[in-house]
């Protein structure tokens, strides 16, 4: 059967896929159309199947609002030529009010659900890696369900945040409460709803540090007593350059070295267990202080007061319940 460029171009329509490949197609499948754009659905999941391992760094990140429920999508692709295409932008666009009129419970689900012209999500997906040669994938989806949502997506389309609140707030100060998630990335609303896993690992850092701190102090007073610079011997790398170079006689590099090794050990084996301890809770809060959302500084306050605090001072009562982000950059 003979292929006519009316027939390529009503298949194009149809698919969006290149003219080469809608001909390519329409040969195959001896002019059905049907049988064509099931070939061309194909051809995109050989392409997804070969670039598996590709890194998919570039995409779209989309929020909907609707109600108490809000969602957040992220479809990934390679590169940013491909995100901005007209195609792309409008299947993200498509999956988003998809997620938020279904509202699945988890992403598996959203890839299982049927778009308007009969295809799953995931199918949808796997055709438009076909037509760019790129790896696509869903990459986030999450969704929140509260009294009150809010949600916000960066002007770059990457970065985007929805929070739930346990009743309405003006709609500035949500935006504003979306903003401070995205940019700021907290761990949790709040120190009582921190992953205990995030605070042990904070913690066990923190007595590390502390223990090193308190070590190195007794080794850079000991060396000072002995009038030798600290920087000059804080590596053995240092303290052979600076040997080279004069700063150092071959005697005080040596006499440097006997004072890292015995004053560090002896320091190190009689730290009082209760000042590291002191030290490591202090700095455990300050993590907290900075990475939970109701005690960070609230960035668009003049008064450089905290998120908890400037929810209070339009509503006593109201409070973030819940927030999900994504960024394609992290």
């Amino acid at each position: 059967m003979a292929i006519t460029a009316a027939d390529v171009m009503k298949l194009r329509k149809m698919t969006s896929a290149g003219m080469m490949d809608c001909k390519k197609a329409l040969t195959e499948a001896d002019g059905d159309f049907d049988r064509a754009v099931e070939i061309i659905r194909e051809k995109g999941k050989l392409i997804a199947a070969k670039r598996a391992d590709r890194e998919t760094s570039e995409g779209a990140v989309l929020s909907r609002i609707e109600g108490g429920k809000a969602i957040l999508v992220c479809l990934g692709c390679e590169t940013d030529f491909v995100s901005a295409t007209p195609d792309f932008k409008g299947l993200a666009g498509k999956i988003a009010d998809a997620a938020i009129a279904a509202f699945p419970a988890d992403i598996e689900a959203l890839k299982a659900l049927k778009l308007a012209d009969g295809y799953s999500v995931e199918e949808e997906i796997s055709a438009q890696a076909g037509k760019t040669g790129e790896k696509h994938l869903l990459a986030y989806y999450g969704s929140l369900e509260a009294p009150f949502t809010a949600g916000y997506v960066h002007f770059n389309g990457k970065l985007g945040a929805i929070v739930a609140f346990n009743k309405e707030v003006p709609a500035e100060l949500a935006k504003g409460i979306a903003m401070q998630v995205a940019s700021m990335n907290p761990v949790s609303v709040s120190a009582a709803d921190c992953p205990k896993e995030v605070i042990d690992n904070e913690r066990t850092v923190a007595i590390q540090k502390t223990k090193e701190e308190l070590v190195q102090k007794a080794v850079d007073a000991a060396l000072k007593k002995v009038g030798i610079n600290p920087a000059h011997v804080d590596s053995e790398a240092h303290i052979e350059s600076n040997t080279a170079k004069g700063w150092l006689t071959a005697e005080q590099a040596e006499q440097a070295r006997q004072i890292i090794k015995t004053v560090g050990e002896e320091k190190a084996a009689s730290l009082p267990a209760q000042m590291v301890e002191n030290i490591a809770n202090g700095r455990v809060s300050k993590f907290l202080k900075e990475n939970t959302l109701e005690e960070q500084e609230y960035q668009l306050s003049d008064n450089k007061e905290t998120v908890k605090a400037a929810i209070a001072a339009i509503d006593k009562e109201a409070k973030v319940v819940a927030f999900k982000r994504f960024s394609l950059s992290d």
